[in-house]
């Protein structure tokens, strides 16, 4: 059942993974959700349980984006919520990723949720109330090797995320907020072709998390807005750390290795099919 008062949400990149968890946890939460993805089909497949709200949006077009949220501000109270889900990933050492790769990652992971972040503020601004909320990733905290360009366009979407926040306050605007979650490792459609793949060793250094877990948390953080919250908690204090000090967090670079390649066997005797008894 829709709460009232609190306006629409609407989720980008939201047809599978976590985008569609997260919409599927602010339904169940009482949210009226608005599902957005540059896939129609399967956009509209997802929303069907959610109240059937779906829109096909490439969140690279700023003038899409725009009427995506005047229409999630044609509802009764207005656009309550935008969640800045879409990214794509990419992954090996920086050399390896040709200019289009470069640009497609920058494009859709921080300039996308610009786009969005622009479009939202434009709404809940003239309304004096509302929440962006923007999926970062814990990559957006230090460097992490092997998705160096991955973690560039998550490190610009932090910076961005929090000076919005900051000229929002300066202008005298308190009613809105800009949110940031930064997630370890998700086992999500982004991470199922990388369990060989020794350029994403760094997203299986920890636990990888389940969708469900991060929009938990998404869904208290759009609840109470914070300006970035990591997941898990003492995961952020420690890339923190190391990023206090890049000389030691590069002197552990084999032991990150070693971890992320240990947490690739791991998933992988979870995920694949357990190979039957040697033929004779």
């Amino acid at each position: 059942m829709t709460t009232p008062g609190r306006g629409a949400a609407v989720v980008t990149g939201a047809a599978r993974g976590l985008g569609r968890a997260i919409a599927a946890a602010l339904h169940a939460d009482g949210w009226r959700v608005l599902l957005t993805d540059v896939d129609a089909d399967a956009v509209a497949a997802a929303a069907a349980p959610l109240g059937g709200w779906s829109r096909v949006l490439d969140v690279r077009d700023e003038a899409a984006c725009t009427a995506v949220a005047a229409e999630a501000a044609g509802t009764p109270d207005g656009l309550g919520l935008w969640v800045n889900n879409a990214g794509i990933l990419a992954t090996g050492p920086a050399w390896t990723h040709d200019a289009a790769t470069r640009r497609r990652l920058v494009e859709v992971n921080t300039l996308g949720a610009m786009n969005g972040t622009h479009a939202a503020l434009t709404v809940m601004r003239a309304q004096g109330r509302g929440h962006v909320l923007n999926i970062v990733s814990l990559a957006g905290l230090i460097a992490a090797p092997g998705e160096t360009v991955y973690a560039a366009s998550k490190h610009a979407l932090l910076a961005f995320s929090l000076g919005t926040l900051s000229d929002l306050r300066m202008a005298g605007v308190r009613g809105v907020h800009v949110s940031c979650l930064c997630p370890d490792g998700i086992w999500t459609p982004m991470l199922h072709d990388k369990l060989d793949d020794p350029g994403a060793l760094a997203s299986f250094t920890g636990a990888l998390l389940t969708p469900e877990r991060v929009a938990a948390r998404a869904v208290r953080l759009a609840r109470r807005p914070r300006p970035v919250v990591s997941l898990p908690r003492w995961r952020g204090a420690q890339v923190r750390l190391l990023d206090a000090f890049p000389r030691f967090a590069l002197a552990l670079t084999p032991v990150v290795r070693a971890a992320g390649r240990a947490g690739q066997r791991r998933q992988a005797r979870r995920t694949r099919p357990a190979a039957g008894p040697p033929r004779l």
